[in-house]
């Protein structure tokens, strides 16, 4: 297929692909802008800075692995323009980089879609000096506009699985000639720079992966500790379970519930359980879940009128079985707050989540057997002794339960993630040096 016949596909296919946006944004809930006039490019009344630089950060993982590189940029003194597709990456980075939004520095936008008007018009009106795409978000249209306007573009942090390039080989021109198109790339891997090769990107760098330039809150880091020192409990976080996941922890700890319970042991005495879903809109799924289990909660939402450390915080924590993080950006006071984590989108078949700001912080990981999407990074934690692997939610649980009963193995867990994450930092300085001189500084 070449881009005529790709662009006539997608004219043709829109009012499914539309439909099918505005379904996943009902789902998702949020206002996603899905028939927006910045959607298709029609920006006249959109603010506009000099000399921007262009960073695309598709959802919320990706625009939680921009943030170290866009700090940078803003260090550098760069104006720049962060666009996304979801409303949870939009969200993310409003609140990441409200002090440069606010102070002008910074401009929000959705990406448009990707019929060459729409892209054409995107450009013409933004005039970027330079494009940095994050991770894997690759279209033929909107880098076909960025060539004829002699605007760079780089891909970063780019990570490129098998299924991925069975697909580039499959779609034939248009995506390769997309690939070949863009002027830097930077992946994480060895692996990943081999599959973009053979997609038709003429040289790859391997310079490592954003997430472990991650900047974590010193002050929710603080916060955390401190909660869970005053709490006197110990925590076992599940973080960011995705579709279908929530079901089988919350299964899990009920069998822990009873087995405690036959057993005549004092409940308050064993671990209490953190669950923390990866996307907001199913939050409420998740404490109508709790709620039917009959497993006693408390959401966060709920305490944060109380503040972090007050009596009344502290005690509902302490009555609860369950804490159900229902809040959005405080990840690291979460993980900071607990003993062990499991980390979730790897116990469904989904490619699994990120487990190297748990590493950072200095908290043992479980992950279950789907880690595709963060394979060299799992494996990398498993051999350094940061992380385990579990076979399913049941079987995680318990190994989180063992683990709490051998503070040795905790101690040595959390020093081996902290100095793995140490070891593999500086991936946001490789691609800054590459920008700068792609700039002819």
């Amino acid at each position: 297929m070449n881009r005529f016949f790709y662009s006539l596909s997608l004219r043709c296919l829109s009012p499914f692909l539309l439909a099918w946006m505005g379904l996943r944004a009902r789902r998702a809930g949020g206002d996603w802008g899905v028939v927006s006039a910045e959607r298709f490019g029609r920006l006249r009344k959109a603010p506009v800075l000099p000399n921007l630089v262009w960073v695309h950060a598709v959802s919320l993982g990706e625009t939680r692995a921009a943030q170290p590189l866009v700090r940078a940029l803003l260090e550098r003194g760069e104006n720049v323009l962060l666009t996304h597709l979801t409303v949870t990456g939009r969200e993310e980075g409003a609140r990441a980089f409200a002090r440069e939004i606010e102070q002008g520095r910074l401009i929000q936008q959705w990406l448009p879609y990707d019929f060459p008007g729409a892209t054409a018009r995107f450009l013409d009106h933004y005039k970027p000096v330079t494009g940095i795409l994050i991770e894997r978000e690759v279209w033929p249209n909107l880098l076909a506009a960025a060539r004829r306007r002699n605007v760079p573009m780089m891909l970063v942090s780019a990570r490129f699985s098998d299924n991925a390039l069975r697909t580039v080989l499959r779609a034939g021109k248009v995506l390769q000639e997309a690939y070949a198109g863009l002027s830097v790339v930077h992946a994480q891997t060895l692996q990943d720079a081999q599959r973009l090769e053979q997609a038709g990107v003429a040289a790859v760098r391997v310079s490592g992966n954003f997430k472990f330039d991650v900047r974590v809150s010193a002050e929710q880091v603080e916060k955390g500790r401190e909660f869970v020192a005053v709490l006197n409990r110990r925590v076992i976080t599940i973080a960011s379970t995705r579709e279908g996941e929530d079901e089988m922890f919350i299964q899990a700890i009920q069998k822990h519930v009873r087995r405690m319970r036959s057993q005549g042991q004092d409940l308050e005495e064993t671990a209490v359980f953190r669950l923390v879903p990866r996307h907001p809109q199913r939050f409420e799924a998740a404490a109508q879940m709790l709620a039917e289990a009959e497993l006693p909660f408390v959401r966060r939402s709920a305490t944060l009128q109380y503040g972090d450390c007050s009596a009344s915080a502290v005690r509902e924590a302490q009555n609860a079985m369950v804490l159900l993080g229902d809040t959005v950006g405080e990840m690291a006071r979460y993980y900071a707050s607990s003993h062990v984590a499991i980390v979730g989108g790897s116990f469904a078949p989904l490619g699994g989540q990120n487990l190297i700001e748990a590493c950072a912080v200095g908290v043992p990981v479980i992950v279950g057997p789907n880690t595709h999407n963060f394979e060299q990074a799992v494996s990398d934690a498993i051999h350094a002794g940061a992380a385990l692997r579990a076979p399913d939610a049941e079987a995680a649980l318990q190994l989180a339960l063992q683990l709490l009963d051998d503070p040795r193995r905790l101690a040595q867990m959390s020093e081996a993630g902290v100095d793995w994450v140490l070891q593999h930092t500086g991936a946001v300085q490789r691609v800054m040096d590459s920008y700068q001189a792609l700039r002819g500084e």
